[in-house]
């Protein structure tokens, strides 16, 4: 059966199954590599219902779906914290915006 699933479908399941023994805190890394947008995005509401009711530790590239659902932000590159704080300190991070974002 879960064969059936689509990627995003089973990224779902397990998911549920972690939640099944109600942690605290669920760590998640790179929870939407390989999704495709509406998948990533039916994700993102998925994680945005959980953050009510436990902690999230989420490692993830997309920066669009970081600033989605984080309401604290780590930026690490090559090991080392660049920005450290919510969505607006982040986004404003000259030494961020070059490196994820790319310079003009």
């Amino acid at each position: 059966m879960v064969r059936t699933l689509s990627h995003g479908e089973q990224r779902q399941l397990e998911i549920a199954l972690a939640i099944g023994g109600t942690p605290r805190i669920l760590l998640l890394d790179e929870p939407t590599a390989g999704l495709s947008p509406s998948e990533s995005q039916r994700l993102v509401r998925l994680l945005k219902r959980l953050e009510t009711s436990l902690t999230l530790l989420v490692i993830e590239h997309d920066m669009d779906v970081v600033f989605e659902i984080a309401e604290r932000i780590t930026v690490l590159h090559d090991g080392k914290v660049i920005a450290d704080g919510d969505r607006d300190q982040v986004k404003a991070s000259p030494l961020v915006a070059e490196i994820y974002f790319g310079s003009d």
